[in-house]
This record gives C-alpha cells, sequence and structure tokens, in this order.
C-alpha cells in the first residue's frame, strides 16, 4: 500500500514550535530538567503562573512537555493538548474531567481494558458514575444505551483485540445531539494515519508508550482537544492537583520518536502486510484479523476514515487454546509481552484467561493471539511464523 504522509505534520514533527536561536542552534531542544522557574518580579510571577505558555513550577508545566503537546495538538488538528505521565493518568484525568457523581458512562466494550478496571474498581464504587458498555459498531445500540445522565463515551478505533472499527463521524454525531462528550484512543493509528477531532470527537486520547515513543523507554499518555477551554480546564483543574505531568526526560524521549514516526509506521505496515498475508494463506490458521486485509469485514470504512495500517493484529489457529499458547512459546523473534508500538516484535494470547463467556462476547476464542510486527524486517518474522506453526501437531 502506497502511503502519502500530510507534509504539514512532517514540517510539525521536523521543525514546527521550535526555536532554534534559543536552542543556540541546536537541532534537538533541550531538556529542562527544572522543578521552578524564577521571575524578574513578584507582579510577573503572578501574571505568569495563569498563563499556559508560562513556567514557574514542573507540577503544573514544563517547556519540554509544553513543545510535545504543540506538536501533538498540530498533528491532530486539535486546538491544544496535554501530556501525562501514562495513557492511564490520561485517560482518568479525560474522566475527571468531564463527569462527577451521578454522572453515567458509555464505554464501547473493545476499549482499553485498564480503563474497564479503574471503573470498576474506582470509578463506579467511590466516585459514584456509573458505566456501562456497547459494541459500538451499532448506532442503534449506542442510541437505546443513552441516558439522561450520559456525560461521556469512551470509544477506541480500531480496536486492538478483534480490530473492529467504528463509524466515527456517524457515533460524534449521535453524542452532540444528546450532548455526550466523546473520547477516542487513537494509539493504534497515531496522528498520522487518523485525525478523529476532524470526524467530530471531542477529545483524542494516545498512549506515548507506543507508537508516537517507538523504542519502548518510555511511559506517556496525551489528550487533544479542538475545545481549547477544555485543556485549560483540564491542565489547571486536574492535572495540577493530581501531579500526571509528563516528566521532561520522557517529553524529549517522544519527541525524538516523533521525529523517525513516519519512516517506522511505513516499515511496520509493510512488515505486518506480509506477516498477515501469509497467515491468512496458512492452512492451520482460521481467521486474521488486521485492517489492511481487503477480507477485514470493514474494508470500505477502514478506507474512508484510516490513511494507514500498523504493526498489530490478531489471529485465531483451528486449534484449541494450549496450542496457541505452544504456538506463541515457539517463536523466537517475537517476545512475550503485553505491550506494542516499540520496535521490537511481541505475541500473546490475549484472551487465554479470560472467560469462554467474556471471549464470545468479543466474537474470539480464548486462543486468539495477538502480535505486533516490529521492526525485524519483514523475511525474518514471516520465516519465524511459519516455524512456529510447523511446530504444532
Amino acid at each position: 500500500m502506497n502511503m502519502k504522509f500530510d507534509s504539514d505534520q512532517l514540517f510539525t514533527i521536523t521543525h514546527e514550535f521550535e526555536d532554534y536561536e534559543r536552542q543556540l542552534g541546536a537541532v534537538s531542544p533541550p531538556v529542562y530538567l527544572s522543578s521552578l522557574h524564577v521571575f524578574p518580579s513578584f507582579e510577573e510571577y503572578l501574571k505568569g503562573s495563569g498563563d499556559d505558555d508560562a513556567f514557574f513550577y514542573g507540577r503544573v508545566s514544563n517547556p519540554t512537555a509544553r513543545l510535545l503537546e504543540k506538536k501533538l495538538a498540530a498533528m491532530e488538528h486539535g486546538a491544544d493538548a496535554l501530556v501525562f505521565s501514562s495513557g492511564m493518568a490520561a485517560a482518568t484525568s479525560a474522566i475527571l474531567a468531564t463527569c462527577q457523581a451521578g454522572d453515567h458512562i458509555l464505554c464501547m466494550r473493545d476499549s482499553y481494558r485498564p480503563v474497564h478496571a479503574f471503573m470498576a474498581n474506582v470509578g463506579t464504587p467511590r466516585l459514584h458514575i456509573e458505566i456501562s458498555f456497547v459494541s459500538g459498531t451499532d448506532l442503534d445500540e449506542v442510541k437505546r444505551a443513552i441516558r439522561p445522565n450520559t456525560r461521556l463515551m469512551i470509544l477506541e478505533s480500531p480496536a486492538t483485540f478483534v480490530f473492529s472499527v467504528i463509524d466515527i463521524k456517524a457515533i460524534a454525531a449521535l453524542c452532540k445531539e444528546y450532548g455526550v462528550t466523546t473520547y477516542l484512543d487513537n494509539t493504534y493509528s497515531t496522528p498520522l494515519f487518523q485525525n478523529p477531532l476532524d470526524m467530530g470527537i471531542d477529545i483524542v486520547m494516545h498512549t506515548l508508550s507506543k507508537y508516537i515513543g517507538g523504542h519502548s523507554d518510555l511511559i506517556g499518555g496525551a489528550l487533544i482537544s479542538k475545545d481549547a477551554d477544555l485543556i485549560h480546564k483540564m491542565r489547571h483543574g486536574v492535572r495540577e492537583w493530581l501531579g500526571g505531568i509528563l516528566g521532561p526526560m520522557e517529553a524529549w524521549l517522544a519527541i525524538r520518536g516523533l521525529r523517525s514516526l513516519p519512516a517506522r509506521l511505513y516499515m511496520h505496515q509493510d512488515t505486518a502486510m506480509k506477516a498477515a498475508r501469509f497467515l491468512e494463506s496458512h492452512p492451520k490458521v482460521k481467521s486474521v484479523h488486521y485492517t489492511g486485509l481487503p477480507s477485514h469485514p470493514q474494508a470500505e470504512l477502514i478506507k474512508k476514515q484510516m490513511r494507514g495500517h500498523t504493526g498489530l493484529m490478531s489471529f485465531e489457529l483451528d486449534r484449541e487454546p494450549d496450542e496457541a499458547v505452544k504456538m506463541i512459546n515457539a517463536l523466537k523473534l517475537f517476545g512475550k509481552g503485553c505491550s506494542w508500538g516499540g520496535f521490537e516484535s511481541l505475541a500473546l494470547c490475549t484472551m487465554y484467561t479470560a472467560s469462554e463467556e467474556a471471549a464470545r462476547a468479543s466474537g474470539v476464542s480464548r486462543g486468539l493471539i495477538r502480535i505486533h510486527c516490529g521492526l525485524e524486517g519483514a523475511d525474518n518474522l514471516v520465516a519465524d511464523l511459519a516455524q512456529a506453526l510447523d511446530s504444532i501437531v
């Protein structure tokens, strides 16, 4: 598949918002490892403390983190952005900024599981915020599930188990009609391949640990919106008090990750397409879930919403779940780890410990295998998949 990256996004990644004169000509921005900033006078300190582009204390803002926020906002076509110490810090801050006790959240069933766990352990029992789940692919189901006190809908597209895709424009329009704020996890696609804010979504979230970081050496999260007032409210009404700002070194690493993002995504997609085609043609593989395959049941919707694909996919064998475990244990180049989006290839049986009922609700078996195709080379990874499949009797 030929990819054409947006020239404005490429400029943002490489140069936009960077002050080379202030950086003494350095092409890489400095890491501001300072906990506080001082002012020439007390009056200027008072004035600066209310300015989102001024810096006075590291829990509130940091120059390196602010540069990353500006780049992410521009790439997602948003008005402003916030970066956090983890994806979960970003997700929970979005919930706390938009909901209060007695409110109701509508959540896509195949969204990020730790958010479900947060609601089960904190959101509902301690904050008295109710949550209910829908597939996200059925607009009538969504409409029926909206209540008078529904304040937020949590979405992810593509979802990262069976890679189902929602009609982003349609759901955003429906939620706007009922006054429901929409939040969408865009980590899989990155801003280079999908821009949900342009389709009507209110808040976009990214786990910076994945493709934006790209090197499996940082934890971070981000929220972006076209509503600058909402971001301002989150900055000073949530993040400042919970202390979840991204550290300056992690912000610098994420900026570094952005520099190579287009090149890495090109290789991730090329490798994953070859792996997906190999798996789809293998007699021991029952089904492959990858957004880049023409056989994807939502291929037409994907073409309308996404400009490319990344390295993550899942597949099912025509075998029992224990055989899936044997297969991934036979892989030599795929590490067994929970994350994805870095340079390394990974494999897990993500539903293995789930109940049969939970697996069926997701439309898969407990033997679902999720792999991330890293940067080890398509031929190497396909050969590794082949030998692991051959090891299954």
